[in-house]
C-alpha cells in the first residue's frame, strides 16, 4: 500500500531490527516477510564480510547494500552486532567505529522499494544510534510453554498428546530450533534401531529428565500432574520422582 501513504506524504517502514537469541525464529520471520511481498529473499551474514584490511570492510558493506537496493528484495543483515558495536566501546578499534557510521548512512538512504532488516542476539552491544535508525523492532523471545507446545505438535505428527505434553515440560527454556533439533534426533534414531517414535521419545525426554537436579524434576512432575490427564503413576514413571513424594507433595497443597 506504498501508494495510498505517499499520497498522504507518509513514506512505508523500510526497516526492521529482530532482536532475540538464537533459534527462536527470526531468520523464519524475513522468509516469511520475503515471501508475502513476493520479492527476493537476500541474507549477508556480516561476519563474512569482515576484512583485516583497514577500509575494506566498508567498501564491501557499501557493495552489498547498493545490489541490494537496485529491485525491489528484502535484505537481512545476520549478526547485526558483529559491525554495529557501541562507538563508545574503548575495546574496538577505530574501523569498527567507521563501519557504524557506514551503516547508518546506508540505513538512512535505505529506498522504499525494498525492506531492510537485520538480526541481532546481543542487542546489548548495538550502538545507540542503531536503534533509533529502524521504523520497527520486533523483540523474539523463547516460546513459552504454550507456544512450545505449538510447536512440538508440528515437529512430533501425529504422536500421542501425553508426549507432548512431557516435552513441553522438559524442553522449558529451549528455542524452537533446540526442540526440532530434539524431535528430529528421536526421529533419526526410531528409524535406524525401527522403533516407534513415542517410545524413543519418552526415553530421550527421560534420559535428559536424568540431568536435572531432584527440585526440577519434582516440580515438572507437580505440573504435570496439575496440567494433564496422566495419573499419578504415570508422571511417576516419566519423572523417577516416587509416587510416595507426589503423595505427600499434594497433601501439603
Amino acid at each position: 500500500m506504498r501508494d495510498r501513504l505517499e499520497a498522504a506524504g507518509l513514506s512505508p517502514s523500510r526497516t526492521g531490527l529482530f532482536v532475540g537469541p538464537p533459534g527462536v525464529g527470526k531468520t523464519l520471520a524475513a522468509r516469511w516477510l520475503a515471501s508475502e511481498l513476493k520479492v527476493p529473499l537476500l541474507v549477508l551474514d556480516l561476519a563474512t564480510v569482515m576484512s583485516s584490511y583497514l577500509g575494506r570492510t566498508g567498501s564491501n558493506i557499501r557493495k552489498v547494500l547498493d545490489y541490494a537496493k537496485s529491485s525491489p528484495s528484502v535484505l537481512l543483515l545476520d549478526e547485526l552486532d558483529t559491525v554495529a558495536k557501541r562507538r563508545d566501546d574503548d575495546a574496538e578499534v577505530g574501523e569498527l567505529k567507521r563501519l557504524v557510521t557506514v551503516l547508518l548512512q546506508e540505513i538512512d538512504d535505505w529506498p522504499a522499494s525494498s525492506l531492510l532488516l537485520a538480526a541481532t542476539n546481543h542487542g546489548d552491544l548495538l550502538d545507540p544510534a542503531v536503534w533509533r535508525r529502524f521504523d520497527v523492532i520486533a523483540t523474539f523471545p523463547i516460546p513459552s510453554p504454550v507456544e512450545l507446545r505449538e510447536a512440538l505438535i508440528q515437529y512430533c505428527g501425529d504422536e500421542d498428546v501425553e508426549v507432548v505434553d512431557f516435552l513441553v515440560r522438559i524442553l522449558s527454556g529451549y528455542s524452537y530450533a533446540d526442540a526440532e533439533r530434539f524431535v528430529l534426533a528421536a526421529k533419526r534414531k526410531a528409524v535406524l534401531a525401527e522403533e516407534r517414535l513415542f517410545d524413543v521419545l519418552l526415553g530421550a525426554g527421560q534420559s535428559h529428565m536424568r540431568t536435572m537436579d531432584h527440585a526440577d524434576r519434582l516440580q515438572i512432575a507437580l505440573d504435570l500432574m496439575q496440567d494433564s490427564e496422566l495419573s499419578q503413576r504415570r508422571v511417576s514413571e516419566l519423572t523417577g520422582v516416587s509416587r510416595d513424594t507426589l503423595r505427600r507433595r499434594q497433601r501439603d497443597k
